[in-house]
């Protein structure tokens, strides 16, 4: 009987200890079940206005808007060239001089025949002037003569003289017409002497300017103002006229040559803006305008020439830098995310916590026919997680939106977002909509 009596109560601390086992088992899974979800570690980024970027980028080099060469003009031996490469200098300014030994003797020669031509000029003038004296004394001797044989003449007809002194008379005078006349005629011979001479001096000194400017060619300088790209001679080369000294460029402007598609040169025009980056200025955005457009295309290639300028008032751009050209299209700004948005949402097939099966059987139905009208040429949608709560505990909202272009990670959004909107791009886990978040330090936060 003891011992019926012990094993009950054995069985009875046995069924005790079960229970409560039990017990304890089913409050620790209720507490499980009870316990709060952790909040999803997110980046969050700022839906904002911008304009997606160009699609064809064209790769050029940097030029100087014009390049000359300076040559030397005259025979001789280069004594000093004045400047090196990427001096600048002025228009007018000498950079380098020539042996001027031959150019000056030649100067001098002619400043000689000059005189020469002066003397001969002055002679004739002195026998000009003896011309008109030599005129003058025949014109008075004609005249005496005159008066002799017309008084003799009258003298013959009273009787007092013979008629062969009045003949006498006469024929003196006539004579004293024609050394008169001759005279007159020897004044204009010596006058068109005169005239000739002056020519010849005329000549000569045309002679001896032409020197005169040629033995200034031995100073060379610059034609235009620029900067130094080439020496092409060194000191004490021996020049002929025609031969290079040097290259200058100007760099008031620099030009870009791109290549077009005959596809896209639709959508260029002349004095059309462009937008030039330039590598050795990556932080820096030039902007310069269509000059030139050629006619001619590459006939292989299909490909058309397009020169650009850009402004260089302050030297800052050189030669031969590596240049990335793209046509502004005048797009106005749209709201714009990061395609990565879309793909945290699952791009549109998230299911919010309460919806229904039914509910979901539908979204799923809405996101197979949103696909298809994509498809079809209509607006594509998508859903993005947008941050709503408070600061201190934000949560997500699941938000469809309408789907533009996309390039270069960017998306532009239609519909249901607004600029300034905070959306999550990265999640640390799958999100649903009303879930608590906690946004990483590299969300970009609100001004």
């Amino acid at each position: 009987m003891k011992a019926i009596w012990i094993l009950a109560a054995i069985a009875s601390l046995t069924g005790a200890t079960a229970s409560c086992a039990f017990q304890d088992s089913q409050n620790v899974s209720q507490a499980q079940t009870q316990t709060p979800k952790p909040a999803t570690a997110v980046d969050v980024a700022i839906a904002s206005l911008d304009v997606l970027e160009a699609e064809n980028e064209y790769i050029g080099t940097t030029a100087p808007l014009r390049e000359v060469s300076v040559t030397s003009r005259l025979e001789g031996r280069l004594l000093d060239l004045k400047v090196d490469i990427g001096d600048r200098v002025e228009k007018g300014q000498a950079i380098a001089q020539l042996d001027d030994t031959v150019s000056s003797t030649t100067v001098l020669e002619a400043e000689a025949e000059v005189a020469a031509r002066q003397a001969e000029v002055s002679q004739a003038n002195a026998a000009v002037r003896n011309a008109r004296v030599q005129v003058e004394r025949t014109r008075l001797e004609y005249q005496q003569a005159q008066t002799d044989a017309n008084r003799f003449t009258q003298l013959a007809k009273e009787g007092a003289v013979s008629r062969q002194t009045a003949e006498n008379a006469i024929t003196k005078a006539l004579t004293a017409e024609q050394l008169w006349r001759s005279a007159q005629q020897e004044v204009s011979v010596q006058q068109q002497t005169v005239d000739a001479s002056s020519q010849r001096v005329l000549a000569q000194k045309a002679i001896r300017s032409r020197e005169q400017e040629r033995q200034s060619y031995a100073t060379i300088t610059a034609p235009m103002s620029g900067i130094v790209l080439e020496r092409i001679s060194e000191t004490g080369n021996l020049l002929f006229a025609g031969n290079e000294v040097l290259k200058l460029g100007d760099f008031s402007q620099v030009k870009v040559n791109v290549q077009i598609s005959e596809l896209e040169i639709s959508k260029v025009g002349l004095n059309q803006s462009v937008d030039v980056r330039i590598d050795s200025f990556p932080n820096q955005t030039f902007t310069g305008r269509v000059r030139r457009i050629s006619p001619v295309a590459d006939p292989v290639a299909r490909l058309i020439p397009v020169e650009i300028v850009i402004s260089n008032s302050d030297n800052t751009l050189g030669s031969g830098q590596l240049s990335r050209v793209q046509f502004s299209d005048r797009q106005e700004p749209q709201i714009m995310i990061a395609e990565t948005g879309l793909e945290v949402a699952g791009r549109g097939n998230q299911r919010p916590k309460n919806a229904s099966a039914n509910s979901q059987t539908k979204a799923q139905t809405d996101t197979k026919s949103s696909a298809n009208a994509g498809e079809k040429g209509q607006q594509k949608t998508g859903t993005v997680f947008a941050i709503t709560g408070t600061q201190k505990e934000p949560k997500v909202s699941a938000r469809k939106v309408t789907l533009g272009d996309r390039r270069d990670g960017k998306v532009v959004i239609r519909s249901g977002l607004k600029a300034g909107d905070r959306i999550v791009v990265r999640s640390g886990g799958k999100l649903r909509d009303g879930d608590s978040v906690r946004l990483s330090i590299l969300s970009q936060q609100t001004k």
